[in-house]
Order: structure tokens, then sequence, then C-alpha cells
């Protein structure tokens, strides 16, 4: 049993599917939420990106709080929102070294423009026992935990997908007219 939960964990994407989006006025939100593997000295920072209109994971990257870390979230974004997207972040410094300053934006949680990330960060919490603050779920194996919180995104981004398009959301009707 433990050795097809490896080989599920390790076969999962770790490149978010995203609604394509045409070049123009989007808005991106990030923010990066604590967890850690094995035990709480092992920390693992999940980095996470979503296009604040459709609230669509775009982005994800699990590691450390650096610099490097921030750097690999913003390229696993698709090119599109790298090239035309503002981004709102919390103030943590690495977003200012890595994010083009003419298209960022680090504002307070009290500004309510970090609210869809939070909300994100929050469902996370509540449906991977492996990241609640204080549990007796954690992973043991990185390559599993990487693989629980990306398995969690795919599954997210389904069900908004669904969600949109049943709401009639312009992007997804041209997608499924033309998909």
């Amino acid at each position: 049993m433990q050795g097809q939960a490896n080989a599920t964990y390790e076969a999962v994407p770790q490149v978010a599917e995203v609604v394509p989006k045409p070049k123009g006025s989007l808005k991106v939100q990030m923010d990066e939420l604590w967890s850690f593997m094995d035990h709480k000295g092992n920390q693992q920072w999940v980095w996470l990106a979503i296009d604040a209109e459709t609230r669509e994971v775009i982005g994800c990257h699990i590691g450390n709080r650096s610099r490097a870390s921030a750097k690999a979230l913003w390229e696993s974004l698709p090119a599109v929102y790298r090239q035309c997207a503002k981004v709102d972040t919390g103030f943590w410094e690495a977003y200012v070294t890595v994010i083009p300053s003419k298209r960022h934006e680090a504002v307070g949680k009290d500004s309510g423009l970090t609210s869809y990330i939070e909300r994100l960060n929050n469902t996370l919490r509540q449906r991977g026992a492996r990241l609640v603050r204080k549990t007796l779920s954690f992973s043991k194996k990185l390559e599993n935990h990487i693989g629980a919180i990306w398995l969690f995104i795919h599954d997210y981004n389904h069900s908004l997908r669904e969600k949109l398009a049943k709401q009639g959301h312009p992007l997804l009707i041209v997608l499924f007219r033309t998909g």
C-alpha cells in the first residue's frame, strides 16, 4: 500500500493546468504558507499564485523561504502572466527581488488585495491534514509532501473550472467551444 501511495505521489504532474488567457489585464495574488516534512525543524514553504479573477492556482513551488523559491514560483507561472499581470503580494522581501517592479505591489492583509490567496491557504490547510500546524499527519517523504499538494491543486483547479463553466464564465465558454 505504501509503495502504491509513493508511486501515485511521484507521478503527479508538477505544473498547474490553467485555462489559456489572452494578453491583457491580468491580476495575480501570491503568498507563501509554512509547512513541514517529517519534523517541524524541516520547514517546507508552499509558494502559491492564483489568478485573481478566476481563482485558478496558476503557479506553485515547494521549498524554503528564500529568493530562489520566490524566483521558482515566478517561473512556474504561465508566460502570459509573467508578461502582463499585475501581482499583489505580502511584504516578504523575496518578492521585490524577483517580480518586475512596474507590475508588483506589496500590500498588507488589511487591503483585501490578497484575500483570495489567503482563502486558498486556509482551504489548503483545512483539506490537507499534513499542512495543519499542530498535527499527527505529516509527510515523511518530500516527494509525498509535494505530490499531495499538487494533487490538491489539480483537483481544486478542475472543480473550479467546472463551477465557472456552469456559471457561464466567458473564458471557459470560449475554451469549451474551441477545445
